[in-house]
C-alpha cells in the first residue's frame, strides 16, 4: 500500500525480473506497472540490456547505488543526484551486464509519438464532450499497449475514487497522469504544466531523492530535499524583448515583467 511505500522489503525469486534476488529496496519499487521498470533505473533494480549477446558477461546488471558501489557517486559529476536513472533513454540493444561489460548503442530520437497524439486527442475530446466511448478509446489504446487495464476497469476495480473517470474533471486528471507516465523524460511535462496552468503548483514543490551518500539500506532510503523550486506566476508568459518593445510602441509587456 501507498502508506508503506518507504518501508524496506527483501526481494524473492518472484521479483527477479525487476529487482535482484535477495536484495533490499523500498516497497515502492515493487509491483509497479511495466512502464515504471522500462523508464527508471533504481538501487537494486535490474537493468535490462542486450547482455546475452556478450558471451563474456555474467548476467543481467543490477544497479548498486549505495556508497562505495558500482553505481554510486564517482567524482563531482558522474552520479545520479536523486538515486534514479533514466533507463527509458537507453537503447535496449546497449550491453549492460553485472560483470561491468557495457557498450553504447545510439538510436534516432522520436520527436513525436503516436501515443502522444492519442493522448492529446483523448484530452481534447474530454474537454469538448466529457467521458464517453470515443474519449476512452484513445487513452485505452495507450494503456493496452503498455499491458495495463483500461481506465474503466482500473478505476472501477482498484481505485479508492472508483467513479473518478465518470466526470470531466476526474477524467482530465487521469489523462494528465497518463501523459506523465507514458511520456516521462521525453520533454513534454514543461509545456503540459503550462497549458494546464499547474506550473505554479508542481514547480513550487521541493524536489526530493534518496540519501545517496549512505552505505546501508536503512540510511540510503531516507528521503532528502535536493532542491527547492521557485515558479512565479509571471513565468507562464515570458517577457517580450526590450528591442521588440522599442521597435513597436503598441506592444504591452507581459504581466509581471
Amino acid at each position: 500500500p501507498y502508506s508503506t511505500r518507504f518501508n524496506l522489503r527483501k526481494s524473492t525469486f518472484a521479483d527477479r525480473f525487476y529487482v535482484g534476488v535477495n536484495e533490499e529496496t523500498v516497497e515502492l519499487h515493487y509491483d509497479r506497472e511495466p512502464r515504471f521498470y522500462a523508464s527508471l533505473g533504481f538501487d537494486r533494480g535490474i537493468w535490462w540490456g542486450n547482455w546475452n549477446k556478450n558471451f563474456d558477461s555474467t548476467g543481467l546488471a543490477i544497479v548498486r547505488a549505495r556508497k562505495g558501489e558500482t553505481a554510486a557517486r564517482q567524482g563531482i559529476s558522474n552520479y545520479s543526484i536523486s538515486g534514479y536513472w533514466i533507463k527509458k533513454l537507453v537503447n535496449i540493444a546497449t550491453v549492460c551486464a553485472d560483470d561491468g561489460a557495457m557498450t553504447t548503442v545510439q538510436y534516432p530520437w522520436p520527436e513525436i509519438r503516436l501515443a502522444d497524439l492519442y493522448l492529446l486527442y483523448s484530452e481534447a475530446l474530454n474537454e469538448v464532450s466529457g467521458p464517453n466511448e470515443e474519449t476512452f478509446k484513445w487513452i485505452n489504446l495507450v494503456r493496452q499497449r503498455a499491458g495495463i487495464p483500461t481506465v474503466q476497469d482500473a478505476w472501477s476495480n482498484y481505485a479508492r475514487e472508483n467513479a473518478k473517470y465518470t466526470s470531466k474533471d476526474g477524467l482530465r486528471e487521469i489523462i494528465q497522469m497518463e501523459r506523465g507516465v507514458e511520456l516521462a523524460f521525453e520533454g513534454h511535462r514543461f509545456w503540459d504544466l503550462r497549458r494546464w496552468k499547474r506550473s505554479h503548483i508542481e514547480l513550487n514543490a521541493p524536489i526530493k531523492g534518496w540519501d545517496i551518500e549512505q552505505k546501508d539500506a536503512a540510511s540510503y532510503y531516507r528521503e532528502v530535499v535536493l532542491y527547492n523550486q521557485n515558479f512565479r506566476l509571471r513565468e507562464y508568459l515570458w517577457p517580450i524583448g526590450v528591442d521588440e518593445l522599442l521597435r513597436n510602441k503598441n506592444l504591452v509587456q507581459n504581466p509581471g515583467w
